[in-house]
């Protein structure tokens, strides 16, 4: 899970195995009422409670927002509550979206049901996204040229299996030394495979290729 939703920033948890759903910052500035801000974050994270979300409020006074925004976004909180001043008179909310990076305003009175809509939303954004990232680096492979190939462009392969351990250590050891090869024959702008080839799993289906025996 973690090789698939992650970035360059950190996680991207799900919604439904996220610690937290939902972390809410208060953004204090010199003069703001900072009572008055931090009461109201505590509010809302007690509504979005009730409303059986795990929600957690950052008030730290050692940290600044950025350095808390930052620290969420590695630790892969599906969402972000930010209240500020300006947000206060206004009475509402800025939302920021982990998966996404989208962003948009949103009034108190609407923050219950549409957090509880966003899981759902959250959570079939990114299956959908790692399904189809999946299925587009996943081929069918008949023989070991197109294996390696296939490899090398850093794919899944579904191919014809003998399901015997000598079968495991002759495509580890081969691809090994094939990849070797290549790697030191390769252009400094050619992707090719950096190591050994292992076995994932057996799925349940094969998909629309049927494999004979002969292949």
């Amino acid at each position: 899970m973690i090789m698939i939703h992650s970035d360059d920033t950190g996680l991207v948890l799900p919604p439904k195995v996220a610690q937290n759903q939902i972390v809410i910052i208060p953004i204090i500035k010199k003069n703001d009422d900072e009572k008055a801000l931090k009461d109201k974050v505590h509010e809302i994270a007690a509504t979005l409670k009730s409303a059986g979300l795990r929600c957690t409020v950052d008030d730290r006074d050692n940290h600044n927002p950025g350095f808390k925004f930052n620290a969420w976004e590695l630790k892969g909180t599906p969402v972000r509550i930010e209240l500020g001043a300006k947000d206060m008179e206004k009475q509402e909310v800025k939302i920021a979206i982990r998966h996404s990076g989208a962003k948009s305003q949103m009034k108190w009175d609407e923050l219950k049901e549409s957090m509880v809509g966003l899981m759902d939303t959250i959570q079939t954004d990114m299956f959908e996204k790692a399904k189809k990232a999946r299925e587009e680096h996943l081929n069918h492979v008949t023989n070991w040229e197109e294996f390696m190939e296939s490899l090398s462009k850093k794919n899944i392969c579904l191919a014809p299996w003998c399901n015997t351990v000598k079968c495991e250590e002759n495509v580890k050891d081969q691809s090994k030394e094939e990849s070797i090869a290549a790697m030191e024959a390769a252009n400094d702008d050619e992707v090719v495979l950096t190591g050994s080839a292992k076995t994932l799993c057996i799925p349940f289906e094969m998909g629309k290729q049927d494999f004979s025996e002969e292949d």
